[in-house]
């Protein structure tokens, strides 16, 4: 436990490690796992669900009175200002494959905000962090964005979509916006989660997915705010948490992005 951090964070590392060291246990005889099928080219596997029974398990204990809405159980009945965000391993894809990318992560809103936020990559041992107000870090060190201001020198991590009917529209304007104006790279690692936590130390310069859960994105955008950077939509307002579109980078090369954006798809 960090004195330096507040019970509810504590709360969530905890969790969160404890559902790494699952996942872990799983990802070792992985010629044995259990995977179910939610819908086309969406999983689920035992590690899943065994790491969201511990979280909330740990999180229900500290909290009872606190709503949770995790990935693979939905909500609970409470009423409550407070709301966790649960997913307990995001890339499933990626794990089930045995590809090294998948974290868990767990976010906390209050009255629809988020204000604290853990993700967890238990295979590398890298666990991000961040409250409102205190900074984001990573294994209790210090993160911040990156200092690129410019798209032609940028690069991105992104999310394709699984789904036919997602293929379509704002994805692909976006997709081709950013490589006509030529941006250094793009990348597609699986894990919107981690893709995040990167955006917020510096690894990528910039993320952006579409039609994403809150759970996906609860604890990413906390982290990537304290640790300097922007998070809105594709469209540059705040309501990201219900769309589900994000795009998240420092705010130059944010604004960079929104700009190119309106001037060719807006």
């Amino acid at each position: 436990m960090n004195n330096n951090y507040s019970p509810q964070l504590n709360t969530a590392i905890s969790a969160a490690i404890q559902a790494g060291k699952i996942i872990m246990r799983f990802y070792s005889r992985l010629e044995n796992l259990k995977v179910m099928s939610k819908g086309h080219n969406d999983y689920v596997s035992e590690a899943d669900q065994q790491a969201e029974i511990i979280i909330k398990e740990t999180l229900i204990k500290a909290y009872p009175a606190y709503k949770i809405t995790a990935e693979e159980s939905g909500s609970n009945d409470i009423e409550s200002e407070y709301e966790w965000f649960v997913d307990p391993l995001d890339g499933t894809t990626n794990f089930i494959h045995g590809i090294p990318q998948f974290a868990v992560s767990i976010g906390l809103c209050k009255e629809g905000k988020p204000v604290l936020g853990v993700i967890y990559d238990p295979f590398k041992n890298e666990l991000f962090c961040a409250e409102k107000g205190k900074g984001a870090l990573m294994n209790d060190k210090k993160i911040r964005v990156s200092n690129c201001n410019s798209v032609k020198s940028a690069v991105f991590g992104m999310g394709i979509p699984y789904r036919k009917q997602d293929h379509s529209g704002h994805y692909i304007d976006t997709l081709r916006t950013l490589m006509d104006a030529r941006c250094g790279s793009i990348r597609r690692l699986g894990a919107a989660a981690l893709d995040l936590a990167y955006v917020a130390s510096g690894r990528l310069d910039g993320f952006w997915e579409f039609n994403l859960k809150p759970w996906d994105i609860v604890a990413g955008s906390i982290i990537v705010s304290e640790s300097g950077g922007h998070v809105s939509d594709i469209e540059n307002s705040e309501d990201y948490l219900n769309s589900g579109n994000i795009l998240a980078a420092n705010i130059n090369l944010h604004q960079d992005v929104i700009a190119k954006l309106k001037k060719n798809l807006l």
